[in-house]
């Protein structure tokens, strides 16, 4: 079973397993249609097309971020048509740096799916290797998912009851120059959640595209720490997508059981009455 990641090479081999559901989630926040349209040209064999606005994202009230969290039972509806149970192993992939991938991997896991993993080194890394692709696209058998638990996020008000007393660890994982509110190319505010730590999710990737090796994350959370338990971190980005890929890589470093604050930059300054911090 792949709980955290799958190497290209594995998944050659796996092709084809009646076990197998692979998702492509290829996306652009700026051209919302491009993952679909890229599928459409070419995708690993076997693949459905999964899109991160329309299927992993709840209705928008303007209020609840560029990405809220669908409910449970409309989550679980989603997995069961796109075939997945409790015998499917799933394995997610992007475009390569598993940003958005890494979205599939946790909403699995935040409904008790283990047996779910990002190819490491996304579709990048498997064209460049030369393996197969296809145009075909299979329909899904419509499969029976089953919640097995609701793992706990952390919600706006929990995170700001959190600012005084420092019982929560927050990290940020969008680029530096966004954290420090110098560019904001998404929102009307910009700036971080006061007492944040920023921790860009691209941190998490060697030269080539693919996560560190488990010692190296290791390390650089802990450095990150500086002594707080993981158990305390929540961890929030723009909206709610590349925080799951520091929740994945803290999974990879041996730092299990971290929290997601799933409205994140994009619900947090759209109330007025919330604090906005700017700089490092």
């Amino acid at each position: 079973m792949f709980t955290t990641l799958i190497s290209t090479a594995e998944l050659g081999t796996a092709l084809g397993r009646a076990d197998l559901v692979i998702c492509d989630v290829r996306h652009d926040l700026v051209q919302p249609q491009w993952g679909e349209s890229e599928y459409a040209k070419a995708h690993v064999p076997g693949a459905r097309f999964v899109h991160v606005d329309n299927d992993l994202s709840g209705a928008k009230t303007g209020r609840n971020g560029r990405h809220p969290l669908p409910a449970p039972e409309a989550t679980s509806a989603l997995f069961s048509r796109l075939g997945i149970d409790a015998t499917k192993q799933v394995v997610a992939y992007d475009q390569g740096n598993g940003m958005y991938a890494s979205r599939v991997w946790w909403m699995l896991r935040w409904l008790g799916h283990d047996a779910v993993a990002v190819l490491d080194g996304g579709y990048a890394k498997w064209l460049k290797e030369g393996r197969a692709t296809t145009t075909d696209v299979l329909e899904p058998r419509p499969a029976s998912f089953g919640i097995r638990r609701v793992t706990p996020t952390v919600d706006a008000a929990g995170v700001h009851a959190s600012i005084h007393r420092r019982t929560l660890f927050l990290i940020d994982a969008r680029s530096p120059e966004r954290f420090r509110g110098e560019v904001e190319p998404f929102g009307p505010v910009a700036g971080h959640i006061p007492g944040a730590h920023n921790r860009p999710f691209a941190l998490n990737l060697d030269a080539d595209g693919a996560f560190k090796h488990p010692s190296f994350l290791r390390a650089e959370f802990t450095k990150l720490l500086d002594g707080v338990s993981h158990e305390t971190v929540v961890h929030s980005c723009g909206s709610g997508v590349s925080a799951c890929h520091n929740i994945l890589a803290m999974e990879i470093a041996g730092l299990p059981g971290t929290r997601l604050y799933p409205g994140s930059w994009s619900e947090w300054s759209a109330n007025p009455a919330l604090p906005v911090e700017r700089g490092p």
